[in-house]
Protein backbone atom coordinates (compact mmCIF):
# COMPACT_ATOMS: atom_id res chain seq x y z
CA UNK A 1 0.00 0.00 0.00
CA UNK A 2 1.11 3.62 -1.20
CA UNK A 3 2.50 5.56 2.20
CA UNK A 4 -0.06 7.61 3.45
CA UNK A 5 0.33 11.33 2.52
CA UNK A 6 1.95 13.77 4.56
CA UNK A 7 -0.46 16.70 6.04
CA UNK A 8 1.18 19.37 4.07
CA UNK A 9 -0.35 21.26 1.55
CA UNK A 10 0.39 20.13 -2.26
CA UNK A 11 2.18 23.32 -3.34
CA UNK A 12 4.17 22.46 -6.38
CA UNK A 13 3.22 21.84 -9.42
CA UNK A 14 5.02 20.72 -12.61
CA UNK A 15 7.20 23.59 -13.28
CA UNK A 16 8.07 23.37 -9.90
CA UNK A 17 9.33 19.84 -9.78
CA UNK A 18 10.92 20.00 -12.70
CA UNK A 19 12.79 22.65 -11.08
CA UNK A 20 14.02 21.14 -8.24
CA UNK A 21 15.15 18.55 -10.29
CA UNK A 22 17.60 20.62 -12.88
CA UNK A 23 18.15 22.73 -9.99
CA UNK A 24 19.57 19.34 -7.95
CA UNK A 25 21.73 18.48 -11.13
CA UNK A 26 22.79 21.89 -12.42
CA UNK A 27 24.75 22.42 -9.02
CA UNK A 28 28.67 22.83 -8.96
CA UNK A 29 28.74 19.21 -10.89
CA UNK A 30 29.26 20.73 -14.36
CA UNK A 31 32.00 22.96 -13.55
CA UNK A 32 33.36 20.26 -11.28
CA UNK A 33 34.25 17.10 -13.60
CA UNK A 34 33.56 18.70 -17.12
CA UNK A 35 37.52 19.05 -17.42
CA UNK A 36 37.51 15.20 -15.97
CA UNK A 37 35.59 14.37 -18.88
CA UNK A 38 37.62 16.05 -21.28
CA UNK A 39 40.92 14.43 -20.22
CA UNK A 40 39.84 10.94 -21.02
CA UNK A 41 37.19 10.87 -23.43
CA UNK A 42 38.71 13.56 -25.36
CA UNK A 43 36.35 14.92 -28.48
CA UNK A 44 33.67 12.32 -26.97
CA UNK A 45 33.39 14.36 -24.17
CA UNK A 46 29.40 14.75 -25.48
CA UNK A 47 28.77 10.96 -25.78
CA UNK A 48 30.64 10.60 -22.52
CA UNK A 49 27.97 12.47 -20.80
CA UNK A 50 25.09 11.11 -22.92
CA UNK A 51 25.87 7.69 -21.37
CA UNK A 52 26.07 9.14 -18.35
CA UNK A 53 22.70 10.59 -18.65
CA UNK A 54 21.56 7.85 -20.27
CA UNK A 55 22.01 5.70 -16.66
CA UNK A 56 20.14 8.26 -14.61
CA UNK A 57 17.64 8.57 -17.14
CA UNK A 58 16.65 4.56 -16.45
CA UNK A 59 17.60 4.88 -12.57
CA UNK A 60 14.80 7.98 -12.67
CA UNK A 61 12.29 5.44 -14.10
CA UNK A 62 12.60 3.33 -10.70
CA UNK A 63 12.54 6.55 -8.53
CA UNK A 64 9.31 7.56 -10.41
CA UNK A 65 7.58 4.58 -9.53
CA UNK A 66 8.88 4.71 -6.00
CA UNK A 67 7.50 8.51 -5.38
CA UNK A 68 4.39 7.55 -6.67
CA UNK A 69 3.96 4.95 -4.32
CA UNK A 70 5.72 5.98 -1.33
CA UNK A 71 5.58 10.03 -0.90
CA UNK A 72 7.95 10.82 2.28
CA UNK A 73 10.29 12.99 2.66
CA UNK A 74 12.78 10.54 3.10
CA UNK A 75 13.24 9.52 -0.39
CA UNK A 76 15.93 7.37 -1.38
CA UNK A 77 16.21 6.39 2.97
CA UNK A 78 12.63 5.15 2.22
CA UNK A 79 12.40 3.69 -0.39
CA UNK A 80 15.66 1.37 0.37
CA UNK A 81 13.93 0.73 4.11
CA UNK A 82 10.63 0.02 2.33
CA UNK A 83 12.02 -2.78 0.00
CA UNK A 84 14.98 -4.65 2.23
CA UNK A 85 13.34 -4.06 5.84
CA UNK A 86 15.41 -2.18 8.60
CA UNK A 87 18.40 -4.83 8.41
CA UNK A 88 22.22 -4.25 7.79
CA UNK A 89 21.84 -3.74 4.12
CA UNK A 90 19.52 -0.87 4.39
CA UNK A 91 21.55 0.25 7.43
CA UNK A 92 24.59 0.71 5.47
CA UNK A 93 22.82 1.91 2.13
CA UNK A 94 21.34 4.85 4.51
CA UNK A 95 24.89 6.25 5.80
CA UNK A 96 26.47 5.54 2.62
CA UNK A 97 24.23 7.84 1.08
CA UNK A 98 24.89 10.55 3.84
CA UNK A 99 28.70 9.99 3.29
CA UNK A 100 27.68 10.51 -0.57
CA UNK A 101 26.32 13.86 -0.02
CA UNK A 102 29.73 14.63 2.23
CA UNK A 103 32.13 13.93 -0.89
CA UNK A 104 29.51 15.70 -3.44
CA UNK A 105 30.22 18.71 -0.72
CA UNK A 106 33.57 18.77 -0.93
CA UNK A 107 33.76 18.20 -4.73
CA UNK A 108 31.75 21.67 -5.22
CA UNK A 109 34.34 23.31 -2.19
CA UNK A 110 37.24 21.83 -4.51
CA UNK A 111 35.56 23.50 -7.74
CA UNK A 112 34.96 26.42 -6.06
CA UNK A 113 38.84 26.98 -5.57
CA UNK A 114 40.29 26.15 -8.24
CA UNK A 115 37.53 28.64 -10.22
CA UNK A 116 38.81 31.08 -7.58
CA UNK A 117 42.32 31.26 -7.68
CA UNK A 118 41.60 32.32 -11.50
CA UNK A 119 41.71 35.63 -9.80
CA UNK A 120 44.40 35.68 -8.26
CA UNK A 121 46.85 35.25 -10.83
CA UNK A 122 50.83 34.57 -9.56
CA UNK A 123 49.44 33.31 -6.31
CA UNK A 124 48.53 29.39 -6.41
CA UNK A 125 50.55 27.98 -3.64
CA UNK A 126 48.94 25.52 -1.91
CA UNK A 127 47.73 27.60 1.42
CA UNK A 128 45.62 29.39 -1.25
CA UNK A 129 43.85 26.42 -2.39
CA UNK A 130 43.19 25.22 0.73
CA UNK A 131 42.09 28.39 2.63
CA UNK A 132 39.75 28.96 -0.59
CA UNK A 133 38.32 25.20 -0.02
CA UNK A 134 37.99 25.33 3.65
CA UNK A 135 36.24 28.63 2.92
CA UNK A 136 34.32 27.24 0.61
CA UNK A 137 32.55 24.98 3.36
CA UNK A 138 32.86 27.71 6.37
CA UNK A 139 30.77 30.33 4.54
CA UNK A 140 27.93 28.23 3.40
CA UNK A 141 27.58 26.33 6.84
CA UNK A 142 27.46 29.83 8.58
CA UNK A 143 24.56 30.53 6.58
CA UNK A 144 23.03 27.25 7.41
CA UNK A 145 23.14 27.62 11.07
CA UNK A 146 21.74 31.31 10.69
CA UNK A 147 18.86 31.46 8.28
CA UNK A 148 17.72 27.59 6.97
CA UNK A 149 14.89 30.08 4.80
CA UNK A 150 17.63 31.86 3.22
CA UNK A 151 18.96 28.55 1.32
CA UNK A 152 15.87 27.57 -0.11
CA UNK A 153 14.99 31.14 -1.10
CA UNK A 154 18.19 31.99 -2.50
CA UNK A 155 18.40 28.75 -4.86
CA UNK A 156 15.74 29.49 -7.03
CA UNK A 157 17.40 32.57 -8.33
CA UNK A 158 21.15 30.51 -8.34
CA UNK A 159 19.47 27.96 -10.56
CA UNK A 160 17.87 30.72 -12.88
CA UNK A 161 21.42 32.69 -12.90
CA UNK A 162 22.89 29.29 -13.87
CA UNK A 163 20.91 27.91 -16.54
CA UNK A 164 20.39 31.53 -17.97
CA UNK A 165 24.33 31.36 -18.19
CA UNK A 166 24.96 28.09 -19.82
CA UNK A 167 22.51 28.82 -22.35
CA UNK A 168 24.20 32.30 -23.15
CA UNK A 169 27.34 29.97 -23.30
CA UNK A 170 26.02 27.71 -25.90
CA UNK A 171 24.39 30.52 -28.34
CA UNK A 172 27.08 32.92 -28.12
CA UNK A 173 29.69 29.99 -29.01
CA UNK A 174 28.02 27.81 -31.34
CA UNK A 175 29.28 29.96 -34.30
CA UNK A 176 33.08 29.02 -33.10
CA UNK A 177 32.82 25.34 -32.98
CA UNK A 178 35.30 23.34 -35.07
CA UNK A 179 33.66 19.83 -36.44
CA UNK A 180 37.02 18.55 -36.64
CA UNK A 181 37.61 18.66 -33.13
CA UNK A 182 34.66 16.54 -32.52
CA UNK A 183 35.34 13.90 -34.76
CA UNK A 184 35.38 10.28 -34.10
CA UNK A 185 39.21 10.69 -34.86
CA UNK A 186 39.73 12.99 -32.37
CA UNK A 187 38.00 10.48 -29.79
CA UNK A 188 39.46 8.12 -27.47
CA UNK A 189 38.84 4.29 -26.60
CA UNK A 190 35.32 2.87 -25.98
CA UNK A 191 36.29 1.95 -22.68
CA UNK A 192 37.69 5.25 -21.87
CA UNK A 193 34.79 7.03 -23.03
CA UNK A 194 32.41 4.70 -20.71
CA UNK A 195 34.84 5.80 -18.05
CA UNK A 196 34.82 9.32 -18.69
CA UNK A 197 30.57 9.06 -18.26
CA UNK A 198 30.40 7.18 -15.08
CA UNK A 199 33.57 8.93 -13.84
CA UNK A 200 31.09 12.47 -14.32
CA UNK A 201 27.88 10.73 -13.28
CA UNK A 202 27.97 12.73 -9.82
CA UNK A 203 26.69 15.82 -12.42
CA UNK A 204 23.18 13.94 -12.91
CA UNK A 205 23.01 12.34 -9.09
CA UNK A 206 20.53 15.67 -7.88
CA UNK A 207 17.61 13.90 -9.61
CA UNK A 208 16.37 12.26 -6.61
CA UNK A 209 15.92 14.99 -4.83
CA UNK A 210 12.51 15.18 -6.54
CA UNK A 211 11.79 12.34 -4.30
CA UNK A 212 12.33 14.55 -1.11
CA UNK A 213 9.04 16.96 -2.18
CA UNK A 214 6.93 13.91 -3.13
CA UNK A 215 4.89 15.21 -0.72
CA UNK A 216 4.42 18.61 -1.60
CA UNK A 217 3.99 17.67 -5.57
CA UNK A 218 0.49 18.31 -6.61
CA UNK A 219 -1.58 15.54 -8.55
CA UNK A 220 1.42 13.23 -8.04
CA UNK A 221 0.73 10.38 -10.25
CA UNK A 222 1.05 12.23 -12.89
CA UNK A 223 3.44 15.14 -12.13
CA UNK A 224 6.00 13.05 -10.52
CA UNK A 225 7.18 11.15 -13.05
CA UNK A 226 6.74 13.78 -15.31
CA UNK A 227 9.28 15.81 -13.13
CA UNK A 228 11.62 12.84 -12.86
CA UNK A 229 11.73 12.53 -16.83
CA UNK A 230 11.65 15.81 -18.38
CA UNK A 231 14.56 17.44 -15.67
CA UNK A 232 16.95 14.37 -17.05
CA UNK A 233 16.50 14.74 -20.66
CA UNK A 234 17.03 18.53 -20.02
CA UNK A 235 19.54 18.34 -18.36
CA UNK A 236 21.06 15.22 -20.72
CA UNK A 237 20.68 18.04 -23.75
CA UNK A 238 22.08 20.72 -21.45
CA UNK A 239 25.08 18.62 -20.52
CA UNK A 240 26.18 17.42 -24.56
CA UNK A 241 25.20 21.47 -25.80
CA UNK A 242 27.86 22.51 -23.49
CA UNK A 243 30.58 19.44 -24.00
CA UNK A 244 30.08 19.76 -27.77
CA UNK A 245 30.90 23.86 -27.67
CA UNK A 246 33.82 22.93 -25.20
CA UNK A 247 35.42 20.31 -26.64
CA UNK A 248 34.15 21.97 -30.22
CA UNK A 249 35.62 25.73 -29.58
CA UNK A 250 39.27 25.05 -27.65
CA UNK A 251 42.29 23.16 -28.18
CA UNK A 252 42.37 19.84 -26.20
CA UNK A 253 45.98 21.11 -25.12
CA UNK A 254 44.46 24.07 -23.30
CA UNK A 255 41.32 22.15 -21.79
CA UNK A 256 43.86 19.59 -20.45
CA UNK A 257 46.38 22.33 -18.88
CA UNK A 258 42.71 24.33 -17.56
CA UNK A 259 40.90 21.07 -16.67
CA UNK A 260 39.91 22.17 -13.44
CA UNK A 261 38.08 25.43 -14.94
CA UNK A 262 37.44 24.38 -18.88
CA UNK A 263 34.25 25.92 -19.01
CA UNK A 264 35.62 29.32 -18.58
CA UNK A 265 38.48 28.83 -21.19
CA UNK A 266 35.36 27.49 -23.08
CA UNK A 267 33.87 31.03 -23.27
CA UNK A 268 37.32 32.90 -24.01
CA UNK A 269 36.63 32.17 -27.96
CA UNK A 270 33.12 34.20 -28.35
CA UNK A 271 33.53 36.49 -25.47
CA UNK A 272 37.13 36.88 -24.78
CA UNK A 273 38.65 37.65 -21.68
CA UNK A 274 35.50 39.16 -20.29
CA UNK A 275 33.28 35.48 -21.30
CA UNK A 276 36.03 33.77 -18.71
CA UNK A 277 35.93 36.48 -16.00
CA UNK A 278 31.95 35.75 -16.29
CA UNK A 279 31.78 32.24 -16.49
CA UNK A 280 33.97 32.30 -13.04
CA UNK A 281 31.84 34.02 -11.12
CA UNK A 282 28.96 32.39 -11.99
CA UNK A 283 31.07 29.04 -11.14
CA UNK A 284 31.66 30.51 -7.81
CA UNK A 285 28.16 31.37 -7.48
CA UNK A 286 26.76 27.70 -8.41
CA UNK A 287 29.46 25.60 -6.44
CA UNK A 288 29.15 28.09 -3.62
CA UNK A 289 25.37 27.84 -4.01
CA UNK A 290 25.80 23.86 -4.47
CA UNK A 291 27.15 23.41 -1.14
CA UNK A 292 25.03 25.57 0.60
CA UNK A 293 21.97 23.73 -0.65
CA UNK A 294 23.70 19.93 -0.33
CA UNK A 295 24.61 21.13 3.53
CA UNK A 296 21.33 21.73 4.44
CA UNK A 297 20.42 18.65 2.59
CA UNK A 298 22.56 16.61 4.28
CA UNK A 299 21.96 17.76 7.75
CA UNK A 300 18.50 16.95 7.40
CA UNK A 301 19.07 13.54 6.31
CA UNK A 302 21.36 13.12 9.29
CA UNK A 303 18.21 14.41 11.13
CA UNK A 304 15.86 11.66 9.21
CA UNK A 305 18.05 8.56 10.40
CA UNK A 306 18.77 9.56 13.38
CA UNK A 307 14.95 9.78 14.03
CA UNK A 308 14.75 6.53 12.26
CA UNK A 309 17.98 5.39 14.90
CA UNK A 310 20.04 4.77 12.42
CA UNK A 311 22.17 7.71 13.18
CA UNK A 312 23.35 8.57 17.14
CA UNK A 313 20.41 10.48 18.36
CA UNK A 314 22.95 13.82 18.87
CA UNK A 315 22.15 14.15 15.06
CA UNK A 316 17.77 14.63 15.49
CA UNK A 317 18.26 18.17 17.86
CA UNK A 318 17.13 21.18 16.32
CA UNK A 319 17.53 24.91 17.09
CA UNK A 320 14.86 27.12 15.22
CA UNK A 321 14.03 24.20 13.01
CA UNK A 322 17.85 24.05 12.20
CA UNK A 323 19.74 20.54 12.46
CA UNK A 324 22.83 21.96 14.19
CA UNK A 325 24.91 19.00 15.33
CA UNK A 326 24.44 17.80 11.46
CA UNK A 327 25.15 20.78 10.12
CA UNK A 328 28.15 20.99 12.02
CA UNK A 329 29.26 17.41 11.59
CA UNK A 330 28.76 17.84 8.09
CA UNK A 331 30.82 20.94 8.15
CA UNK A 332 33.72 19.07 9.89
CA UNK A 333 33.66 15.66 7.74
CA UNK A 334 33.40 17.92 4.68
CA UNK A 335 36.84 19.80 5.72
CA UNK A 336 38.41 16.55 6.19
CA UNK A 337 37.38 15.07 2.45
CA UNK A 338 37.93 18.43 0.66
CA UNK A 339 41.49 19.31 2.21
CA UNK A 340 42.71 15.69 2.05
CA UNK A 341 41.69 14.61 -1.37
CA UNK A 342 42.51 15.64 -5.45
CA UNK A 343 39.66 16.57 -7.53
CA UNK A 344 39.64 13.26 -9.67
CA UNK A 345 39.70 11.09 -6.56
CA UNK A 346 36.54 12.62 -5.39
CA UNK A 347 35.03 12.61 -8.91
CA UNK A 348 35.63 8.74 -8.90
CA UNK A 349 34.62 8.34 -5.36
CA UNK A 350 31.45 10.60 -5.62
CA UNK A 351 30.14 8.47 -8.95
CA UNK A 352 31.00 5.44 -7.44
CA UNK A 353 28.84 5.85 -4.27
CA UNK A 354 26.08 7.10 -6.25
CA UNK A 355 26.70 4.93 -8.87
CA UNK A 356 26.02 2.10 -5.69
CA UNK A 357 23.22 3.84 -4.24
CA UNK A 358 21.23 3.95 -7.12
CA UNK A 359 22.14 0.14 -8.08
CA UNK A 360 20.62 -0.37 -4.35
CA UNK A 361 17.81 1.61 -5.45
CA UNK A 362 17.21 0.07 -8.93
CA UNK A 363 16.84 -3.46 -7.01
CA UNK A 364 14.58 -2.44 -4.41
CA UNK A 365 12.22 -1.15 -7.12
CA UNK A 366 12.83 -4.47 -8.75
CA UNK A 367 11.21 -6.20 -5.50
CA UNK A 368 8.99 -4.07 -4.98
CA UNK A 369 7.44 -3.88 -8.69
CA UNK A 370 4.15 -5.15 -8.25
CA UNK A 371 3.49 -2.87 -5.03
CA UNK A 372 4.82 0.47 -7.79
CA UNK A 373 3.32 -1.19 -10.76
CA UNK A 374 6.81 -1.03 -12.75
CA UNK A 375 7.68 -2.28 -15.83
CA UNK A 376 10.06 -5.26 -15.25
CA UNK A 377 12.06 -5.01 -17.90
CA UNK A 378 12.54 -1.20 -17.62
CA UNK A 379 13.69 -1.88 -14.21
CA UNK A 380 15.90 -5.09 -14.89
CA UNK A 381 17.45 -2.77 -17.94
CA UNK A 382 18.14 -0.05 -14.74
CA UNK A 383 19.75 -2.24 -12.53
CA UNK A 384 21.97 -4.34 -15.36
CA UNK A 385 23.01 -0.88 -16.62
CA UNK A 386 23.73 0.91 -13.08
CA UNK A 387 25.60 -2.31 -11.79
CA UNK A 388 28.02 -2.34 -15.00
CA UNK A 389 28.61 0.70 -14.73
CA UNK A 390 29.60 1.16 -11.11
CA UNK A 391 31.83 -2.13 -11.95
CA UNK A 392 33.58 -0.16 -14.87
CA UNK A 393 34.56 2.70 -13.04
CA UNK A 394 35.98 0.88 -9.93
CA UNK A 395 37.94 -1.35 -12.46
CA UNK A 396 39.18 1.09 -15.09
CA UNK A 397 40.02 2.80 -11.35
CA UNK A 398 41.53 0.17 -9.00
CA UNK A 399 44.20 0.04 -12.23
CA UNK A 400 44.54 3.78 -12.75
CA UNK A 401 43.87 5.29 -9.15
CA UNK A 402 44.00 2.25 -6.40
CA UNK A 403 43.80 4.92 -3.84
CA UNK A 404 40.21 6.33 -4.91
CA UNK A 405 38.79 2.78 -5.24
CA UNK A 406 40.61 2.14 -1.49
CA UNK A 407 38.43 5.32 -0.21
CA UNK A 408 35.41 4.43 -1.75
CA UNK A 409 35.82 0.90 -0.05
CA UNK A 410 36.66 2.24 2.87
CA UNK A 411 33.26 4.11 3.16
CA UNK A 412 31.53 0.97 2.23
CA UNK A 413 33.71 -0.94 5.34
CA UNK A 414 32.66 2.28 7.70
CA UNK A 415 29.34 2.41 7.04
CA UNK A 416 28.87 -1.26 7.10
CA UNK A 417 30.96 -1.68 10.70
CA UNK A 418 29.13 0.99 11.93
CA UNK A 419 25.39 -0.20 11.35
CA UNK A 420 27.04 -3.65 12.62
CA UNK A 421 27.87 -2.51 16.23
CA UNK A 422 25.76 0.11 16.54
CA UNK A 423 22.56 -1.30 15.27
CA UNK A 424 23.24 -4.33 17.32
CA UNK A 425 24.50 -2.97 20.27
CA UNK A 426 22.52 0.58 20.62
CA UNK A 427 19.94 0.77 18.29
CA UNK A 428 18.14 -2.08 19.21
CA UNK A 429 18.34 -1.16 23.03
CA UNK A 430 17.15 2.34 23.13
CA UNK A 431 14.87 2.94 19.59
CA UNK A 432 11.54 1.62 18.57
CA UNK A 433 11.38 3.12 15.01
CA UNK A 434 8.26 5.37 14.40
CA UNK A 435 6.68 3.03 11.61
CA UNK A 436 7.42 -0.18 13.50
Amino acid sequence: MPSPAPSRARTIGLFGAISIGIGGMVGGGIFAVLGEAVSLARGATAVAFLFAGIVALLTSYSYAKLSVTYQNSGGTVIFIDKAFGHNLLSGTANLMLWLSYLVTISLYAVAFSSYAQTFFPGHSGPWLKHLLISMAILLPALINMISASFVSKSETIVVLIKITLLIVIIVTCASYVDPERLSPAQWSGSFSIIVAGMIIFVAYEGFELIANAAGEIKNPALNLPRAFYFSVLLVIILYVLIAIITVGTVPESQLLTAKDYALAVAAKPALGQMGFTIVSIAALLATFSAINATIYGNARLGYILAIEGELPKMLDRERRNIPTTGVILTLILSLIMANTINITEIAIIGSASFLLIFFIVNLGAYKLHREIAGRKYIIILACLISGAALATILVHTFSNNPRAVGIFLSFIGISFLFEFFYGRLIRKHIFKRPYE
